[in-house]
């Protein structure tokens, strides 16, 4: 029987392991299959903790419906039923633009009337139609694309608010290729972004008319979804489908190549011996990893930077609250000069997020571009956070419930030239043989494409030892 290593407990190696066992049964292939989780508990950034009967999640709350494989997984490991799609609320989401909060436009006639962005910068949003497209491979910021085709308005109030809520990041230092991979392909493909909203939605129309329905035009599209427990429910169920393969509290301190495998030394000494390696740890400790076996590999995968974020998660008696909560939430574009990045509407999104009669809030802080913000103390952090709810919310007052989580190394930024990152990471890859890599900092950050990026690994394993039968 082969063996195999599976480092990392997060998602991404949760997935890939499960997703192997499965594809090696039905290969007809005999592999043992081990996961090191260095922690004592499994799930990595995802963790839904409850206390005094608010739900907080401590790094993702949820992922996307709009593509199958993560759906396809909680199908096949049961736990469909316990599935929590968004309410209407998370359709309304809001900007935060001189001293009020702008619901952001879903269509032309909610855009003309929007007082988000200026005349000025509306006119220069419909030249859009005018700007020629970009045909050299040049990897473009994303500042640099909005400044382009949407002019800096739409920069500083739409894009740069996006990126820094997917993303934490900065829109000057952050990849358009990388990171919105479709809106390169909409400028290629149709000359420009207004172009393709036109040609598809015409498209889509006439699709269903004719009984079919097709995905958004250029967005991901899809309901925000997690499960009635909180999105835990993913990561417990997958480890529950591995028992007897998972061991916690299992770092890795090395990894030797041996004639046809690899020694795996853990950090207690003990070497596990297997014929095959997958690496779903944080780019970071990869790089650790690599340093001994191949230093150009290291630099490649360690040059890979993370964004570090802050979140606090505030529980509130209803009444405290005077506006209405009936959205997602909002972002805050950097101009505006607050301390964090935006809040969450959480118990708006799901239900069972808050007690009843109370409602949970949930503001992410730090990011590219404040970094300080890790540093700070939680007496300043959750300061911050009050001054910025008071001014934008009117709440006053301390809250009733308080969690502050810190995330060092957050979300992994995806800079130009990180698609020749991976390219040149590929290639050496195969000079040690049985090594694969997968996670966050490769294919994207969502848990969609987590999930993804897992049975791709899967898939390049199976065919490895398929080669080697």
């Amino acid at each position: 029987m082969k063996q195999a290593i599976i480092v990392g407990g997060g998602i991404s190696g949760l997935a890939t392991a499960w997703i192997l066992r499965e594809k090696a049964r039905t290969e007809g292939i005999e592999l043992g299959i081990t996961l090191l989780e260095k922690e004592n508990r499994l799930g990595g950034k995802i963790w839904s903790i409850k206390e005094d009967g608010y739900l907080c999640e401590w790094g993702p709350n949820g992922f996307l419906d709009s593509k199958p494989m993560t759906l396809e997984l909680c199908a096949r490991l049961g736990i469909s039923s316990q599935l929590a799609r968004s309410n209407d609320n998370a359709r309304k989401r809001f900007i935060y633009s001189q001293g009020e909060l702008h619901r952001l436009p879903e269509n032309g006639p909610m855009f003309l009337r929007s007082n988000l962005i200026s005349w000025r910068g509306k006119i220069r949003l419909a030249g859009e139609l005018f700007v020629s497209p970009r045909r050299d491979s040049v990897d473009e910021t994303l500042a640099d694309f909005a400044r382009r085709r949407l002019g800096p308005e739409a920069l500083d109030k739409l894009i740069g608010p996006m990126v820094s809520g997917i993303f934490a990041g900065d829109p000057e230092t952050m990849s358009l290729q990388s990171c919105f991979p479709r809106i390169r392909e909409l400028e290629q493909e149709y000359g420009g972004l207004l172009r393709a909203m036109l040609k598809l939605a015409k498209q889509k129309k006439a699709e269903r008319k004719a009984g079919k329905e097709v995905a958004s035009a250029a967005g991901p599209g899809g309901v925000l979804t997690s499960f009635v427990g909180g999105i835990q429910a993913l990561t417990d169920a997958t480890s529950a489908g591995l028992a007897g393969t998972v061991r916690t509290a299992a770092a890795v301190a090395a990894l030797h190549p041996l004639d046809g495998g690899w020694d795996v030394e853990l950090t207690s000494g003990e070497k596990l011996s297997v014929d095959l390696v997958v690496s779903a740890a944080p780019a970071h400790a990869l790089c650790e990893l690599l340093k001994p076996l191949d230093q150009e590999l290291a630099g490649l995968v360690g040059g890979i930077p993370y964004a570090s974020m802050n979140v606090i998660c505030c529980g509130y008696a209803r009444e405290r609250v005077a506006r209405d909560l009936d959205g997602f939430g909002y972002l805050i574009p950097r101009k505006e000069g607050r301390s964090t990045l935006g809040t969450l509407w959480d118990s708006s999104i799901f239900p069972q997020r808050a007690p009843e009669g109370s409602v949970l809030l949930r503001s992410m802080m730090g990011g590219a571009t404040n970094p300080a913000a890790i540093e700070l103390s939680d007496d300043e952090v959750l300061s911050r956070t009050l001054a910025d709810l008071r001014e934008i919310m009117g709440i006053k007052g301390r809250p009733d419930f308080v969690r502050i989580f810190r995330h060092p190394q957050a979300i992994p930024q995806y800079l130009p030239g990180h698609a020749r990152r991976l390219a040149a990471v590929n290639e050496r890859l195969p000079a040690h043989p049985g090594l694969f890599v997968t996670g966050n900092a490769f294919y994207g950050v969502g848990l969609n494409d987590c999930v993804h990026a897992a049975n791709r690994a899967a898939e390049q394993v199976v065919k490895c030892l398929s080669a080697r039968s």
